[in-house]
């Protein structure tokens, strides 16, 4: 074995496809906040103004100066603008969100005055001023999320409540797939030699919920078995992609054409099989852009799981990269079962997690195999040389939720 296809670490492998998207990362766009959501922050979210902005009343009731009973002299609702009390003695009404007249000492709820025959209102207001004073929620000038934050509904009120009109964001990566392999069949049933291809379906969903985009003419296959197919449906989906992923061929059998096809393209390995199972025969590779910013390709395990854990290794660190977001960090979970260790590799196990938090491994989790991953929640992480026993704590990969969710 070359040096070159020594396996990586899997933590090192995450680290190169990490850095290798961020360093492609592409330019700066600044878009209305409607088109905004799933994006990723380019720059800090800075308050444009105090926030709030003027003195708000917190209640219905009334803005009262100097000792009661109180004489009404006007009333202010939501997007007024009061004149000032400048008598001692007098009160305005004033509306939940209403902007508090200079010169009002207090407020007084509706529910808790009276007026008498008169007109004269009487009250006693509360010990804690009942109004939102300037810069409670934020200070003028104030960071209020970094930049490389995801853009979800809740960022997007935020920046509007702000008064931002539109925000500068990263493009979301282009992926496309590429499906290798003539055993594949397309529809109906396997058999006869034949089996059904699962990865067409489930990899450009994967990609989405990665905050990848890929078009209904990125994806492609059966790619016919020859190196000349190979290497023209690589160009095709590297002309309109900043991600290829292709499925199968990540080996060196006789109609493993992917190794020969990047060398006739230029490419430079970034990782060459990762030290990881199941799934280590995985590859991601930078090839030269025509617009002088590189473009990767990922190549993924023909077995599903394989392929899976090849997405989540090296294609989801690169997206993050690409999209202008941070490496994710495992969580920590207790196991409720023993997890074998695979040697010298990280073990990525199959588990589900119950109400506790607590991840049960999952059977049926073969590298062919997906009946696990359906019920699974994510991956139990067992590092080289390692096991977890039951009852341990040790890292969780989850699986990717729905676009915009926060994992």
């Amino acid at each position: 074995m070359s040096a070159q296809n020594i396996p990586v670490d899997w933590d090192k492998a995450q680290a190169l496809a990490f850095e290798a998207g961020r360093a492609a990362a592409g330019p700066v766009e600044t878009v209305p906040l409607a088109g905004a959501d799933g994006r990723t922050l380019a720059e800090p979210l800075v308050a444009l103004t105090d926030l709030p902005a003027f003195p708000t009343s917190s209640i219905d009731g009334w803005a009262v100066r100097g000792p009661a009973p109180w004489r009404p002299v006007g009333r202010v609702l939501a997007g007024g603008v009061p004149e000032p009390l400048t008598e001692e003695g007098t009160c305005v009404e004033i509306a939940t969100g209403a902007m508090v007249p200079a010169g009002a000492a207090a407020l007084v709820r509706v529910e808790e005055s009276t007026r008498d025959a008169a007109g004269l209102v009487s009250g006693k207001p509360r010990p804690q001023p009942e109004w939102r004073l300037p810069g409670d929620e934020a200070a003028r000038g104030e960071e209020l999320l970094p930049a490389g934050t995801p853009v979800d509904p809740a960022v997007l009120g935020l920046a509007a409540t702000c008064g931002y009109d539109a925000i500068p964001v990263r493009p979301r990566p282009r992926a496309a797939l590429l499906v290798f392999g003539d055993e594949l069949l397309t529809s109906g049933p396997p058999g006869a030699g034949r089996v059904r291809d699962s990865l067409t379906p489930l990899v450009p969903a994967w990609l989405r919920r990665e905050g990848a985009t890929v078009d209904a003419g990125a994806v492609h296959g059966p790619v016919q078995d020859t190196l000349d197919a190979h290497v023209a449906a690589i160009e095709q989906g590297l002309a309109v992609a900043d991600v290829v992923c292709t499925t199968g061929g990540t080996m060196h059998g006789p109609v493993d054409h992917l190794h020969p096809a990047l060398a006739r393209l230029g490419a430079e390995y970034v990782v060459n099989t990762v030290a990881v199972r199941p799934g280590f025969p995985m590859l991601l590779a930078r090839v030269p852009g025509p617009d002088g910013r590189p473009r990767f390709l990922a190549g993924l395990p023909g077995n599903p799981q394989s392929a899976v854990i090849a997405l989540v290794s090296l294609v989801a660190p690169l997206l993050a990269g690409l999209s202008g977001r941070s490496l994710p960090t495992l969580r920590r979970v207790e196991v409720t079962a023993p997890v074998p260790g695979r040697g010298a590799y990280t073990h990525l196990a199959l588990a589900a997690l119950d109400d506790a938090g607590r991840a049960t491994p999952v059977g049926h989790v073969a590298s062919s195999m997906l009946r696990g991953l359906a019920r699974a929640d994510g991956f139990v992480v067992v590092r080289p040389d390692a096991q977890a026993a039951a009852g341990e704590t040790t890292g969780f990969l989850p699986l990717p939720l729905f676009p915009g969710e926060r994992s």
